[in-house]
């Protein structure tokens, strides 16, 4: 009985988990690196070298993309038409498709 009372005692001493020092790093979460500094996918993309927010937006001629999920690529097919959007993993060299959007 004793020696089940050492035990006890000695595994509720040690109180409440420490909290990480970084509370962006959670290690139960999804993590990715951005040059030196890990952040959450679910909340930020790598752009440019730079961590960001999803919703961050850019101009491309006179549209703007969503950097975190669309690419702005030069396009020349007409004068008038230099850019189109494409989604993130197309190349920006392959035909236009119905989800790209063309931008003066």
């Amino acid at each position: 009985v004793l020696a089940v009372l050492c035990i006890l005692m000695l595994l509720y001493s040690h109180g409440d988990p420490v909290a990480p020092m970084d509370a962006h790093l959670m290690l139960c979460q999804p993590h990715t690196r951005c040059g030196e500094k890990f952040y959450d996918p679910l909340q930020h993309c790598c752009y440019d070298d730079a961590m960001v927010a999803l919703g961050r937006t850019q101009r491309c001629g006179n549209c703007t993309f969503r950097v975190c999920f669309e690419q702005c690529c030069p396009w020349s097919l007409r004068p008038q038409e230099s850019f189109v959007v494409k989604m993130k993993g197309h190349k920006c060299s392959s035909a236009p498709t119905s989800d790209d959007r063309v931008c003066s």
